[in-house]
């Protein structure tokens, strides 16, 4: 886009946080199978460190990924209902496969943009 013929006037990044959360979830859940707080960990720690997601966002994330068939969840015990565990479904697998091919792009840009930003302002 060196000409600016193409230029999008979504500035500086075209993912929100819950498409970027959501990617991660699938991502975790691809590799096994994890219960809410765990992701959060995995999600903060993937970050290192520099943002963790809230409980009040992963779990309607979960709910709705559930609803939704991407995700399979269980009670550890069912009578008491403290922990849940969640896997990947088929069809989440393919959501994932499909959201990295689409995002990654989209990251790509937005790296660009803000390491343009770093260099030029901040001289990085």
């Amino acid at each position: 886009m060196p000409s600016g013929d193409n230029r999008n006037r979504q500035f500086p990044n075209k993912l929100n946080t819950t498409a970027i959360v959501k990617l991660f979830i699938l991502h975790f859940l691809s590799e096994k199978s994890c219960y809410g707080n765990e992701i959060i960990d995995k999600i903060e720690k993937s970050l290192s460190y520099s943002w963790r997601p809230s409980p009040g966002m992963i779990y309607p994330l979960l709910r709705d990924m559930e609803d939704d068939m991407l995700i399979e969840g269980w009670w550890d015990e069912p009578d008491k209902k403290t922990k849940r565990h969640y896997k990947i479904t088929d069809i989440g697998i393919k959501q994932y496969e499909k959201l990295k091919l689409i995002y990654k792009p989209l990251l790509d840009e937005s790296l660009k943009i803000i390491d343009a930003t770093l260099k030029t302002i901040y001289k990085n």
